[in-house]
Parts: structure tokens; sequence; C-alpha cells
């Protein structure tokens, strides 16, 4: 899939598979082939084939190369229309490359088709976890959302390992209108089918964090799946890669650890909505005025262009003055994976994007959940719910652009529960455990480790299901 949050675990997964013994190739569009070229140049023993895009026959503007340009509702489904079209070009690489496995996103069902028609298994990369897609898979099988009478009205996901609630409002809109033409749900439904044509599901993610929702996606919805990340912990990056993960940093790394080398451990706080969360310049004049308001030290990561940048006139008046030596603002791209890192951090403002929620995880820190759209406001449930890791800001609606909604009184209760709150101590020493156990999963021995192992063998030792033949007498 064409977004960075996509790419950059694809990338890790590479890395990981070249590291096993396994010659990797990854196709790639112009926009997104400089951070293969990089690890390429660090040593990576990846390959590298290149496909244009948009593609010939797109009504796509030739400019719009990246999901996370799509700001207004009709770029999407030109955007859909556009990855399909990537299918011939696709196949002529496959001829060429030869290759015993196809691993492809899951916004690309089509490719299903592609690696049949080669004889050889198409491998589902999920780029969320398995606990979202079994919340989403019984979403779709039972409709829950229809025998409510209001969109606020809670209601309960039936089949799932936990109790967990949702409002209609925290549901993406393209669900509720299943079957009526939406382009997108026209889509979901071709990934859905097309699973079912698939050798099964590589999850970044580790057993241990999921366990139940792991053996609920295999035992109860039959579906064939093995865990083999964290996937950025399988790869002992150095500080330039930590620091590069996607892009170049918009803050010189050194002095991001200058700042926050001079604050006392566990004191900062890191807010960051990662590449395609967006919200109206009043939700980010609330956010500035809670952040302020709840006395901690932080970090806060805004997006160039319409919600940062020379634009910036949702911001207080005063408001840099003020927080000086107390916040930090980065505009732009961050060195997240570094910033949660550090002893200083103490806990993480997300959108609960799944990359992100993993970089939380596996770096030990509590998390204020803040869900946007896609699939995170299951995520939110994995953190506060299941993991109980996180508080909620309370966000309760779903929006894929200009998001807002959220009043600066949430924000700075939100911060200071997780921060100094009476369950602050309890939400830490979980956190502290789960890392542990991330870490483990991917050292020799480990749960993600053998599942990667036991993937291998299966595909070594994979042959393609003889046809039938049907006989006419």
């Amino acid at each position: 899939m064409l977004a960075h949050g996509h790419m950059i675990p694809m990338l890790d997964m590479a890395k990981l598979f070249s590291s096993r013994g396994l010659k990797t190739t990854i196709i790639a569009t112009p926009a997104f082939a400089a951070s293969v070229k990089k690890a390429r140049e660090s040593g990576h023993d990846i390959g590298l084939t290149i496909v244009e895009f948009p593609p010939k026959g797109s009504s796509l503007p030739d400019n719009m190369v990246s999901f996370d340009q799509m700001t207004t509702p009709d770029l999407l489904p030109k955007f859909i229309e556009a990855l399909s079209l990537l299918q011939e070009p696709v196949e002529k690489l496959l001829q060429e490359l030869n290759p015993n496995c196809l691993l492809s996103d899951m916004f690309m069902p089509w490719t299903a088709d592609s690696a049949a028609k080669f004889g050889i298994p198409r491998l589902i990369f999920g780029g969320t976890n398995c606990f979202s897609q079994c919340c989403s898979e019984q979403m779709h099988i039972h409709k829950p959302y229809k025998n409510i009478s209001s969109d606020s009205e809670p209601f309960v996901v039936p089949d799932l390992p936990d109790k967990l609630t949702f409002t209609r409002t925290q549901i993406a809109p393209f669900l509720l209108v299943e079957g009526n033409g939406d382009k997108f749900a026209k889509l979901r439904q071709e990934m859905r089918e097309s699973e079912k044509r698939s050798y099964g599901v590589v999850f970044n993610s580790f057993y241990e964090v999921e366990s139940a929702y792991a053996d609920h996606y295999k035992k109860v919805l039959g579906r064939r799946a093995w865990h083999i990340g964290p996937l950025f912990l399988c790869n002992k990056a150095g500080s330039q890669e930590k620091a590069q993960r996607g892009k170049e940093s918009d803050i010189n790394e050194h002095e991001c650890l200058a700042w926050l080398d001079s604050k006392r451990p566990n004191s900062v706080v890191y807010v960051c909505f990662g590449s395609m969360a967006s919200f109206t310049p009043a939700q980010l004049h609330e956010t500035a005025i809670g952040l302020e308001a709840s006395g901690q030290d932080f970090i806060w990561v805004v997006r160039k262009g319409k919600n940062g940048g020379e634009n910036e006139d949702w911001m207080p008046q005063g408001y840099e003055d003020r927080i000086k030596g107390k916040g930090l603002i980065i505009r732009g791209w961050a060195p997240q994976v570094m910033i949660l890192d550090h002893p200083a951090t103490e806990a993480f403002v997300t959108h609960c994007g799944w990359n992100s929620t993993l970089e939380g995880i596996c770096a030990g820190v509590p998390m204020v959940t803040w869900p946007v759209f896609a699939e995170q406001f299951y995520n939110e449930k994995l953190v506060t719910e299941v993991l109980r890791i996180g508080v909620s800001v309370g966000q309760k609606k779903w929006q894929m652009a200009a998001s807002e909604g959220v009043p600066r009184e949430a924000v700075t209760k939100a911060v200071e529960r997780i921060m100094v709150g009476e369950e602050a101590s309890e939400m830490r020493r979980r956190a502290k455990y789960y890392k542990e156990m991330a870490r483990k999963a991917v050292e020799e021995g480990g749960s993600s480790y053998n599942s990667l192992s036991a993937l291998i063998d299966e595909l070594s030792s994979y042959r393609p299901p003889a046809k039938q033949i049907r006989i006419s007498w």
C-alpha cells in the first residue's frame, strides 16, 4: 500500500526475511523507492524493482503518489482504481522474477489472482494486528450497530474473547453503507474474498500481546496467520536508521536528544498522530491549551502544510514563548522510535495507528489514546481495556479528515491521568512487562522467531494444488 505506515514495516519485513536466508525483492513505486535504496546502501541484501504510479490509464493526478495525499473524498475512488491498474505491470515482473511466493498488502486483493496465475502462494501483509481483524470480522458478521436506536447508544461486538463496546459514530462510514455502491466498501469486500484464496496472513505483532485473539483468529474464524513481529525489533537498527524511519526527520536528532537529555527521567509526554491524521485549526488550538494546562513537559509533532508550517493561525497568542523550556514543537517528521526509547519519555499521546501503538508497546510507555479513523478505535480498546496500559482522551467520532471534538479539558485530564494519576504506576508496570515480552518474542527461540521459522519451512515445501480436470462422457 502506498503509504509510509505500510511501507515502513514492509521494508522491515524484507530485512528480516533476508537475514533468515531468503532472497527478497520489493516491488515499489518511485515515491517509495528511496527508503529501499537506503537499506541496500546500508548493507541489506534486498532486491528492488519499480513500477510507475499513477499507472497508465489512471484518472489520478500525476502528483498523487501516496495515500496520505488523499485529502478530499473524490480522490479515494480514483486512488483505489489506480492501485488495481498495477496488476498488469506487477504480473510482468512476476514473470521475470519467478518467485516462490508473493507477499502483498491487504489493500491489493487482485494479487491473489496474480499469484494463482503463477502457481505460487500469496501471503497477505495485514498492516495491523490480529485483535483489530477479529473485531472487524465479527462486526462484519453480526452487524451489531444495526440493533441500536441512536448513534451514541453503545453496543457490544459479539463472539469476542472480551466484552468490547462501541458506538456507531466510531465505525467507518463505508461499513455502515456496505452494499450501497460505496467504492471503499466494495474494496473491503474484495479484500475479504481474496483472503479466502490466499495462503494466510502475516502480522507485524507478537503472540503474547494478543494471545486470546491470535487463538480466536485461527480456531474460531478458521484463518491461517503468523505473528512475526515486532518487525523493527528484529533489525538491530543504529541511531541513524532509528532517526530516519520512513522519512528524514524535520528536526536534527542531536537537537532533539539534547532537549530530552535536559529533562528528568520519566517526565516528558510525547504527542504524535502519525503521517495521515489531520485536525481542524480549532482542535489544534484546544490541544495546545490542554497540553499547556497539564503542566507536563512535552514534545508535540504537528504536520506541515495546512496543519502547521507557515499557516499557524490556530496557535494561541504567545504560545511558544510561554512553553519555552517545557514544550518542544516539531513541524513535520519526527524521530519517533528514538524519542520513545529515551529515558525522559514517560507517556505517548497517539492516534492508535498500529505502527505507533506497537512502537509505544516496545518502548514500555503508557499511552493516551486518541483514535481518528481506520482500525484505530479497535486498537484503542486493545490498549485501554485488554492490555490496560493506557487511557482514552474520549474521542467518539471516526473522521478521515479534519478531525475535531476533543475539548482542552479532556486533553489536560488524560495527560494528568497517564503521568500522575492513581493508575499511572500500575499502567507503567504493565507497559514494561509487554516491552520485555516483545523483545523476547523476536529473539532466537521466541514466539515470533519460531513462527517465522515455521512459515519458511511451509513455503520451502509448498506445492501448488493440483488442477481439477473435468471429464465429459
